[in-house]
């Protein structure tokens, strides 16, 4: 046993740890148990070892093994397409598809966690060889603790307030609240909707929340997310039984409408709230260099 073996070891742990934590399926059943896991806990063990290695070979001034994480980084970008093709497929048979914005966030939530892992195992194998294992465990818990936080993101009830809304109807007109969904003739359908629809209104709390709310792909994810957690009435070749998320053009309003199998008002505005802020739909036009000049918002 080298003076390598054992710091080598403690960071590949620390790194598999780390991934495992952050590897959790929930009611979205994503990634799938067991075999889905098991392709990100092998993925995460390598990218543990390429990060503990690392700091041996720059001790050793072997330079050239450096260039195995630039081949990793070209293998983990594979593991974004990987995600996004395995999901773009299911995606189709969906009831309530999650949208091209929601895979595209998990896609990247994949492929930004193996490099996560890299620098969790590289500092604390760095630790370990420079100063001792007792401050290699005081780094790997901060690397484990920062690791907790840029996992959980933001949540859609940080940006909106959410209220209930019973849907009805104005002659052929769907509306939530004030604000119109969609156009139903049929007398059975309304009947349908009325017994089963639920409403929600999602209330912007600044300019920057009502400009996220408004993207399409955010909406989509809403959709899914409460269809997935409390079902959906519906099937394929209902399109009158389909959720769907309206804006109200005047106030940046978000009238959301949905079928839930479980019509409990209470765990539908939790499920609402605790839905991710996708990255890809994030926009700051309060930081644009016109707005701070005192620029109006519309």
């Amino acid at each position: 046993m080298n003076e390598y073996t054992l710091p080598v070891l403690f960071g590949v742990i620390v790194g598999v740890l780390t991934r495992l934590h952050m590897l959790r399926t929930d009611y979205r059943q994503y990634p799938t148990y067991l075999h889905g896991k098991i392709i990100h806990v092998a993925l995460g063990f390598i990218a543990a070892g390429l990060g503990t290695v690392a700091v041996p070979s720059i001790m050793e001034e072997d330079f050239t093994a450096i260039t195995f994480l630039t081949v990793a980084a070209s293998q983990f970008r594979d593991v974004r397409n990987m995600e996004r093709n395995t999901l773009t497929v299911l995606d189709e048979y969906e009831l309530v598809p999650r949208g091209n914005t929601y895979i595209e966030g998990i896609a990247i939530a994949f492929e930004s966690r193996n490099y996560l892992v890299i620098f969790t195992s590289l500092f604390t194998t760095f630790s370990y060889l420079v100063v001792n294992v007792y401050v290699a465990i005081i780094v790997g818990i901060v690397c484990f603790l920062i690791c907790r936080k840029l996992m959980s993101g933001s949540r859609i009830k940080d940006l909106v307030d959410i209220e209930f809304v019973e849907p009805h109807f104005e002659g052929a007109g769907l509306y939530v609240d004030n604000i119109y969904i969609m156009n139903i003739g049929i007398p059975d359908k309304q009947e349908a909707v009325l017994k089963y629809g639920m409403g929600f209104v999602l209330t912007p709390k600044n300019e920057n929340s009502r400009t996220t709310i408004a993207n399409l792909g955010q909406r989509q994810a809403i959709l899914h997310d409460v269809s997935t957690a409390m079902g959906v009435v519906r099937d394929s070749g209902e399109p009158s039984l389909v959720p769907l998320a309206k804006r109200d053009l005047g106030d940046g309003r978000l009238g959301v409408f949905v079928l839930p199998q479980d019509r409990d008002v209470d765990k539908a505005v939790r499920v609402i709230g605790n839905v991710p802020t996708l990255e890809n739909a994030i926009r700051m036009p309060s930081e644009a260099k016109a707005n701070r000049r005192g620029g109006n918002f519309s």
